[in-house]
């Protein structure tokens, strides 16, 4: 083995050793600075394995071969047999260093899987649906159920699926309208995603004289009578409607999710 090769090897080794490094590092939480030491081992050492693989081990000869029409002498076909015989010898002797270097980009890849590992649960649908699910009870954020007596005309309560009073994708503002008014409405009450479709901030104003729920950020204006519509204000499309039931015990349930991914715009709504 050649000390060029043997300077090959020594760069793919320390990548390896690097790339193991890391992998421990990052199980042990060591701290980023021993992480970020490893990766540089790690890729200084392909690095440097790299550059002295083009220049020492990639032939830089232009090689010209010309094509005769009538057969060559002996003695130009025995030294090409010679030479090719020469070049399969180098391939044959390489094939440690070309089988170093794959599983120097083996380990590396593996290292890789652990920062990857780590990046927590997939979303889901959770970006499209919230917890609400048809017959979850409405409960307030002190924990009690709502029934639906205890919403007066023009009253308006703030409500989570029960089991959950603190989920903000799942926050809803419900209002009771007057006899008449209003679509849409179970026994006169509406349900909306209180989150403004704006920017997310909670729609926390009501008022009874126009049945307008208004985001206090951006003063953005929503017809609770006509599906959360917007009236005014930088939003640009209506508060996602929750469906609800009465049940024969006087709870108020949820007819299903909202009809709309809930909070600002999503690609789909540009």
């Amino acid at each position: 083995m050649s000390p060029r090769e043997r300077a090959i090897a020594a760069g793919l080794i320390l990548s390896i050793a690097g790339s193991i490094a890391f992998a421990y590092a990052f199980v042990a939480q060591l701290g980023t600075q021993w992480q970020g030491g490893a990766l540089v081992c790690a890729f200084a050492g392909l690095a440097l394995a790299m550059l002295g693989w083009a220049r020492w081990i990639v032939s830089h000869e232009q090689v010209v071969d010309l094509r005769d029409t009538y057969p060559q002498p002996e003695e130009e076909r025995g030294r090409q047999v010679e030479a090719f015989t020469h070049g399969v010898a180098q391939i044959t002797r390489r094939t440690w260093l070309t089988r170093l270097l794959y599983g120097t980009l083996g380990v590396l890849g593996v290292a890789a899987l652990f920062p990857a590992a780590a990046l927590g649960p997939q979303p889901g649908d959770t970006l499209f649906h919230t917890k609400w699910r048809r017959g979850m009870r409405m409960q307030r954020s002190d924990g009690s159920l709502l029934k639906a007596d205890d919403i007066n005309v023009d009253g308006v309560e703030t409500v989570f699926p029960e089991g959950d009073g603190s989920d903000y994708r799942a926050m809803t503002v419900i209002v009771r309208l007057p006899e008449g008014v209003g679509k849409n409405t179970t026994a006169g009450l509406v349900a909306y995603s209180k989150a403004c479709t704006h920017t997310g901030c909670p729609v926390a104003l009501y008022r009874s004289a126009d049945h307008r729920l208004i985001c206090p950020c951006h003063q953005s204006v929503f017809d609770a009578a006509d599906g959360a519509k917007v009236l005014d204000g930088p939003a640009d499309r209506p508060l996602p409607q929750l469906p609800i039931e009465i049940s024969d015990d006087g709870y108020v349930r949820a007819g299903g999710d909202f009809n709309d991914s809930i909070g600002p715009g999503f690609w789909e709504h540009a």
